[in-house]
């Protein structure tokens, strides 16, 4: 991996992809307790079709180095953080892909400053007033505190509670339990590393999400809704209602596919991102 410093901290990142690639770049934002190597596979098939993606260890728990003491870990900072990100990179025409906490996050930058993304896709993630939904809404809550994380990711050291619907069961159907350990580890061992991340869970405010969504009409970019229909958090009316939101966007409902859609289905995801791409290319 590779590493940047931004005005908030550093950020590890891996790269896939031809260096070369004239295909707008791919920046990846992943879910809360999630690291970037959950984005692998679609990073593997789009570099076969020659595009390159970028994808961030976002602070969510998952990361390894912390951030400045000072810096803003509310949504809305991170989102900041991404933004800092495609400019220390000279990142332009940015197709940026969000799922779970990260399409929230996609949400907020939109809001703060879209001149560097190009397009958008949205998988399985928090819309509106739901941030996070059911049962997520619980588990942040008994996360929302140094000590309280402590003591409650004791039980993510095993892999049946881990993988269990009380864990990260929920979010796809099969999970790599090595991959898994590896997203829980940075929290488990690092006081600052949690720090990071409670600082993120106190600051999540669906109120802020939900006045975020009135403006999502604002984008001019096209937009591609990528949803597990399978999904029992983030369910497909959610999906439908975000379509709605925005001022061009298209929905593509995926059967049997929960809300990690880049575990369950890379493939098919990379296919809408280059879809994505190229018709972004074609009215060039």
């Amino acid at each position: 991996m590779t590493t940047i410093d931004l005005p908030q901290g550093s950020v590890s990142y891996r790269v896939a992809g031809p260096a070369n690639s004239t295909a707008p770049p791919v920046v990846f934002v992943h879910a809360f307790l999630v690291d970037g190597s959950v984005w692998s596979g679609v990073a593997d098939h789009l570099a076969e079709q020659g595009i390159r993606s970028y994808a961030p260890d976002w602070p969510l728990g998952a990361h390894r180095t912390p951030l400045r003491a000072d810096a803003d870990q509310s949504p809305r900072g991170v989102a900041r953080q991404i933004l800092a990100f495609l400019e220390a990179l000279d990142l332009r025409d940015v197709t940026l892909v969000g799922n779970d906490t990260g399409g929230a996050l996609s949400q907020f930058l939109l809001d703060i400053d879209a001149g560097r993304i190009g397009g958008l896709i949205l998988t399985n993630c928090d819309a509106f007033d739901t941030f996070p939904p059911f049962p997520y809404n619980i588990v942040f809550r008994l996360l929302r505190g140094e000590l309280r994380m402590r003591l409650n990711m004791q039980p993510m050291r095993l892999r049946a509670f881990r993988h269990s619907p009380l864990g990260l069961g929920l979010l796809a159907n099969k999970l790599d339990p090595v991959q898994t350990r590896a997203w829980i580890e940075p929290s488990l061992r690092s006081e600052k590393i949690r720090r990071d991340a409670v600082r993120f869970l106190r600051a999540v405010d669906p109120k802020d999400l939900l006045d975020v969504s009135t403006r999502l009409k604002d984008f001019t970019g096209p937009v591609r809704i990528v949803w597990g229909a399978a999904d029992r958090a983030f369910k497909p009316a959610l999906g439908r209602r975000l379509q709605r939101a925005f001022r061009d966007a298209s929905l593509v409902e995926i059967p049997g596919v929960r809300t990690f859609v880049h575990l369950d289905a890379p493939e098919v995801l990379a296919e809408h991102i280059v879809a994505l791409s190229s018709a972004r290319s074609a009215q060039d």
